[in-house]
Parts: structure tokens; C-alpha cells; sequence
């Protein structure tokens, strides 16, 4: 619960006396009464997502200072959920150290892959609109077509999945802010989208060239530079891997091929910029083409 002049109820200075008389085990079977009957009267469910659960700040049972895994009973529930669809997929918001299927940081984007105990994990980025979860007319923090795009890109390039919520207004309907960014980024996805679909982190041999963020199909076996900032005429691509493994290059808006030329001997030069050994330059448009965030396709 929330309260606009004070924050959360959990920091709420009368908290102790707001609990009075209140016994949080009855919720907890509500709970559960209720995730029993979305798992067995609705046919097979794909994900449940919980939402969300504070570590215990003192005691198991101090449910007003943050409501964890005692408050929610959640090996319980977790066993319940398992029991009733064995396939579903979990997140990891039960207060649980394993068990989950996906990692779920809300409102920031990882600097890295996500990883537990050093290996990498399942993951997703929660991410807004706006400010706002839910629909907020007076909100004004929208992000941009470009920021979601990127958002998207930067989270595919992780190796990660963009969970992007938008809000509806009372009747039901999206605003026209947010009709506009989906509309936005479905354009760039009409030409781009095999940049992102079946796509994840690229491997570890090839280097992320600066301003840029790759994608990696590893069924057809081809890599995506997506530019952030577009370079004036050459981008060079550092390392053997490139100079070794691509055959072709094109612009995924146009399908226009990208000229190529290999450098292996250190003291190569291009245009006058020493370009060090192994490394793949392609070739640009001086102007930088039409579409939010351009994307390279490098056939391996």
C-alpha cells in the first residue's frame, strides 16, 4: 500500500498501530486459496509472477517492518504452485534462494549479464513507460522511442528478456503516449526484428566496439551491431573472431550490403587511423540512415 505524503505503509510511522488485531497467517491462506484456484480452474499456465516480497528486517514474525518468506508461508506456497503445474515458470520474488525459474531486477538496467554465485542466469528487466506501473495522468518522466529501443537492444545484448509495462486509463483504453512509443518501436522492429527475436548475449570472442551493442543468433549463426551513436564512414571491428568468421555484411532497414576489408598486420593504416591488428572495418553511409538505432547483419 502507498501513500502519496508518505510513501510506503511499511515506513509508515503508525505502523504498529495499523497492524493492531490483524493476524497476516489469515492472508496467507488467502493466498493461497486464491493460487490454487488460478492453478487448477483455468487449464495450463505458462508463468506466475509474484510481487513482491521485503526480507524479514528483524524477525520472522515483525510482518510490519517487511513481509518475506514467513509471511507469506512461501516454501509452502512455492510447493503448492510446483505441485498443481509442474511446467510453469517462477520468478524469484518469494524471499526463496533457489527454486525460481528468472531473475527479475525492476527499473535499472544490469551493467553485465546477470549471474548468481558466478553463473550466468535466466533473467528479465521490469521495466516502464513512464515513471508509472500503473496509468498516471499527471506523470511526465515517458521515456523516449530511442530510450526504449535501446533499453531493449541493451537488455537482448545480456542475453536477458524486457518485460515493458504500460498501464491502461479507467476505460480500459492506452493514452496516446502510449500508443505512440508502441507504435515507435513496432516500426523499427518491422525491419529489425530478427535482431532481437531468438537473439541473446554474443560470445565472449567478439568484442563490443564502442557506442555499439551485439546480438547473437545462434541458429542462423549471425551477429548484430547495433550502432548507438553512428560513426562517421568506418567502424572497425577489433579481433581475430571478426576478421575470421564474417563472410558478409549488410544493413538490416534497406538490406544494402557493407563493404569489408580485413587488417591483420599491426602497422595497417585506413584513411590515415592506424587500425591495429585483426580487425574487420566496414565501410558506412557517411549519413547515418533513417531509423532510431541502424543495425548491421554480419553473416558468419
Amino acid at each position: 500500500m502507498l501513500d502519496d505524503r508518505i510513501g510506503p505503509y511499511r515506513d509508515h510511522p503508525e505502523r504498529e498501530k495499523m497492524n493492531e488485531g490483524r493476524d497476516q497467517m489469515k492472508y496467507a491462506d488467502y493466498l493461497h486459496g486464491q493460487v490454487k484456484e488460478l492453478l487448477t480452474e483455468y487449464g495450463d499456465i505458462d508463468i506466475m509472477w509474484f510481487d513482491f516480497s521485503y526480507p524479514d528486517a528483524e524477525s520472522p514474525e515483525d510482518f510490519a517492518q517487511g513481509k518475506g518468506r514467513a509471511a507469506w508461508r512461501s516454501e509452502e506456497l512455492y510447493k503448492i504452485v510446483r505441485s498443481l503445474q509442474p511446467d510453469i515458470i517462477m520468478n524469484d520474488r518469494l524471499d526463496l534462494d533457489d527454486g525460481w525459474d528468472v531473475k527479475t531486477p525492476e527499473q535499472y538496467q544490469p551493467r553485465r549479464r546477470v549471474t548468481v554465485e558466478g553463473r550466468p542466469v535466466v533473467w528479465e528487466a521490469c521495466q516502464t513507460f513512464s515513471g508509472s506501473w500503473g496509468y498516471h495522468r499527471d506523470e511526465e518522466s515517458w521515456k523516449s522511442v530511442e530510450q526504449l529501443i535501446r533499453m531493449l537492444v541493451d537488455t537482448v545484448s545480456k542475453g536477458g528478456n524486457l518485460l515493458l509495462n504500460v498501464g491502461p486509463t479507467a476505460r480500459g483504453e492506452l493514452d496516446a503516449r502510449a500508443l505512440e512509443s508502441l507504435e515507435g518501436m513496432g516500426e523499427w522492429m518491422k525491419r529489425h526484428d530478427r535482431s532481437i527475436y531468438a537473439c541473446a548475449q554474443a560470445p565472449d570472442r567478439f568484442k563490443t566496439p564502442s557506442d555499439c551493442r551485439l546480438t547473437y543468433n545462434p541458429d542462423k549463426n549471425r551477429l548484430y551491431v547495433h550502432a548507438f551513436a553512428w560513426p562517421f564512414k568506418h567502424l572497425h571491428l577489433e579481433g581475430k573472431a571478426f576478421c575470421d568468421e564474417v563472410k558478409y555484411a549488410q544493413l538490416l532497414n534497406d538490406g544494402s550490403e557493407v563493404l569489408m576489408e580485413k587488417f591483420s598486420d599491426k602497422s595497417s593504416h585506413h584513411g590515415g587511423d592506424a587500425v591495429g591488428g585483426n580487425a574487420l572495418t566496414l565501410t558506412l553511409p557517411v549519413k547515418k540512415p533513417p531509423v532510431t538505432v541502424p543495425v548491421i547483419e554480419l553473416f558468419l
